[in-house]
């Protein structure tokens, strides 16, 4: 049996939390937080190899194709509106969690779904990018003179052999970017479609009054957490790969 000082120590039990946030949004972001390193990892991995080299690929000639728009030379445009749709759907996600926090279940139902769709719009854009840039026609430096290559490539288009006229032609530029390119962005857009994921679950709750019948919305706002975390994921993404 405790006697003296220790039987006057009153233990916290739970309730409400020391650090005057809700559990849930504490374990957001801690989760955010270790997402975070994942990601500092790999940017700094890719810039140690991107410095490191003499030569590496100019983000101007390698992205600067534009669905329907044949060969034109739009540098950076494409990424661009792929960056406008995400800060979109961004903002629309800001608007359901104030939607949210008035108890509003028709605006939250609204703007929850057309967060799901800049999120589909997104990952839609990626894939045609990727699709172009591993199948899609280049240009290289042969010779000296600037030629279009066709799609069969052993590696990638940025640092590896190609087929040209029958015969193998070397291309400059590390391997390294295309791995690094693939991956990191891939690895975005695996948190994209998780948020799309989660963000269509959220709507389904909202439209079956689940959080009505709490009183509350928070789920919401610990997804827009996610989402906004995503969508800041992207500018050092965009940051590293587009413009550097």
């Amino acid at each position: 049996m405790a006697t003296g000082a220790t039987a006057d120590i009153k233990w916290w039990g739970g309730g409400r939390s020391p650090f005057n946030v809700e559990y849930g949004k504490v374990m957001m972001w801690y989760f955010l937080m270790s997402d975070a390193f994942t990601f500092g990892a790999f940017l700094i991995s890719y810039g140690t190899i991107r410095f490191s080299q003499n030569y590496w690929p100019d983000p101007n000639h390698v992205f600067n194709a534009f669905p329907f728009a044949g060969h034109a030379n739009l540098p950076l445009a494409f990424v661009s509106l792929m960056t406008f749709i995400l800060i979109i759907s961004s903002v629309t996600m800001v608007l359901a969690v104030h939607a949210g926090h008035h108890n509003d279940k028709k605006g939250v139902i609204k703007w929850m779904i057309w967060t799901i769709i800049g999120g589909f719009a997104f990952l839609g854009c990626q894939a045609w990018e990727w699709t172009h840039l591993i199948l899609g026609d280049h240009e290289v430096l042969i010779n000296g003179t600037i030629e279009k290559i066709g799609t069969t490539v052993t590696r990638n288009p940025w640092g590896a052999e190609v087929l040209h006229n029958g015969t193998m032609v070397a291309t400059p530029g590390p391997v390294a970017f295309g791995g690094y390119f693939f991956g990191i962005t891939g690895f975005h857009g695996f948190h994209v479609f998780s948020g799309v994921v989660i963000n269509i679950i959220m709507l389904l709750m909202a439209i079956n009054g689940t959080f009505e019948r709490r009183g509350h919305y928070n789920m919401i706002e610990k997804a827009g957490l996610y989402w906004h975390f995503v969508d800041l994921v992207w500018v050092f993404v965009f940051l590293c790969f587009y413009l550097v």
